[in-house]
């Protein structure tokens, strides 16, 4: 395999390292507003169904509770140790996709499903089959189902991988974080080796075809040796995809990280030299940088569709499933199709009263403008691609491209200089080194980022 990186200088990652998006979409987040309501994303499902080819479906159910609180978390989750209250909740989850399909055409197919939260595995194996064949019930899958479900070995039975593989599952993701004692300890997640070896091991006994592990870098007590240690030890469980996440110490979003002391943080030169590290590592096992912190074995159908140009990015990361109308359901969770987003009420009270009603439960959402089309096309090609055809651009949608984004080409030029991009035959292409930074190179055709990282702080850091 080809060398996927140059020698990766950490003195100019440090000089692109500053706040910024994700771009699980654009416009992102923080641009959605209540004055998009349960009313307008009925309508915009309705407008779907009349399209003569229907799109295919994504759909995301949020599982939001978990046994335990990891103090690094960031995502919308709630501890308890009560089984009713998960019980409770998932029969509002059912209640919800009763509502929603009501709206939608039965002509349309299911091709990708994805359980997050949360952790999905902490319901029990009759929950998973009773959620899995009110989903069936309700929905036609695709033969050849893109389903995957986010698992914690913690507490994880070979009766629950046996109950998510029969409710039609191929694919599993469970985090590792780290393997060190006292990094786990710091964080409050104790995971030890072997358990997360026995259910990789449960897996693919039982037949999953995909097998990620997570991993965060910048975790208290964190150095380059420990963190290589962990590194080999997942390159030797040989999962299929391995994604490295940079930790957003965020306290002033997710007051539990408070818990976790600042002083005890790797301070960014080491994190950034942690990240080399790892980066190289996987780089020399064959892994293939898939981007944005994800890695795949070659073969990977994630890894032959980034090299292919048809890979794409959503709110569920990188995916194959382009076209793909994206339905989330359960509090706070994300839907994502044609001209709009919408999410729903993120606490469990708003998100009851809203089922109760009978309705909807949109909280908040976005109407894209014909801007946010062309700006979220080159986003997305930047990401996935890691280059960009002016020409494609122009004949898409009919505009001058350097007229259009002379603003953004002159923020672009720096990269050009730092020889993180280069022109050739008038694409822009990205540098291995510079896919490092694609957020940064991103960042050049965001019309509204200017504005938003003045205002507070909402984003992680960029490396």
């Amino acid at each position: 395999m080809k060398k996927q990186f140059d020698n990766i200088d950490v003195e100019v990652l440090r000089k692109v390292d500053k706040p910024g998006p994700r771009y699980t979409s654009y416009p992102t987040a923080p641009l959605f507003s209540t004055e998009f309501t349960w009313k307008d994303f009925i309508e915009e499902i309705k407008r779907t169904n009349e399209n003569d080819s229907k799109a295919d479906l994504s759909l995301y159910l949020h599982l939001p509770f978990c046994d335990t609180l990891c103090y690094f978390c960031g995502c919308t989750m709630i501890v308890t140790r009560s089984r009713e209250r998960i019980k409770e909740y998932n029969e509002y989850l059912k209640r919800e996709i009763d509502i929603v399909t009501q709206h939608l055409s039965d002509e349309r197919v299911v091709t990708q499903l994805h359980w997050g939260g949360g952790t999905p595995s902490y319901l029990d194996p009759d929950e998973i089959h009773d959620l899995a064949i009110h989903l069936r019930k309700n929905f036609r899958y695709d033969r050849n189902i893109e389903a995957g479900a986010e698992i914690d070995p913690r507490g994880l039975t070979y009766e629950h991988m046996s109950a998510l593989r029969e409710a039609g599952f191929n694919r599993v993701s469970m985090g590792v974080q780290d393997f060190n004692p006292k990094v786990q300890e710091a964080v409050n997640r104790i995971q030890p080796e072997d358990i997360t070896r026995q259910t990789v091991e449960w897996s693919r006994q039982l037949g999953f075809s995909s097998i990620n592990l997570d991993l965060i870098y910048g975790l208290p007590f964190q150095t380059v040796a420990s963190f290589n240690d962990t590194v080999d030890k997942i390159i030797d469980i040989s999962p299929e995809r391995i994604a490295v996440f940079n930790y957003a110490h965020v306290p002033w979003l997710k007051k539990h990280q408070n818990l976790i002391k600042p002083e005890y943080l790797p301070t960014p030169d080491q994190k950034l030299e942690i990240l080399k590290s790892t980066m190289e590592k996987l780089g020399e096992a064959g892994y293939w940088y898939v981007g944005m912190d994800h890695f795949a074995k070659p073969d990977d159908e994630l890894a032959v569709a980034q090299r292919n140009k048809t890979l794409y990015r959503n709110f569920q990361g990188y995916s194959t499933k382009a076209g793909c109308d994206l339905y989330g359901f359960g509090m706070s969770s994300i839907s994502q199709f044609n001209e709009i987003y919408a999410q729903n009420e993120k606490t469990l009270k708003e998100y009851y009263n809203a089922i109760d009603e009978g309705r909807l439960a949109t909280f908040q959402g976005y109407r894209m403008t014909p801007d946010d089309h062309i700006r979220k096309f080159v986003i997305t090609r930047l990401m996935c691609d890691f280059e960009l055809d002016p020409k494609v651009i122009e004949k898409e949608f009919g505009i001058d491209f350097d007229e259009y984004f002379k603003d953004s080409l002159i923020k672009l030029s720096d990269f050009i200089h730092d020889g993180f991009i280069k022109k050739e035959n008038g694409r822009y292409i990205i540098s291995p080194n510079g896919r490092l930074i694609v957020r940064n190179i991103a960042m050049c055709f965001d019309a509204y980022i200017d504005s938003l990282v003045k205002e507070k702080p909402i984003f992680s850091r960029t490396v």
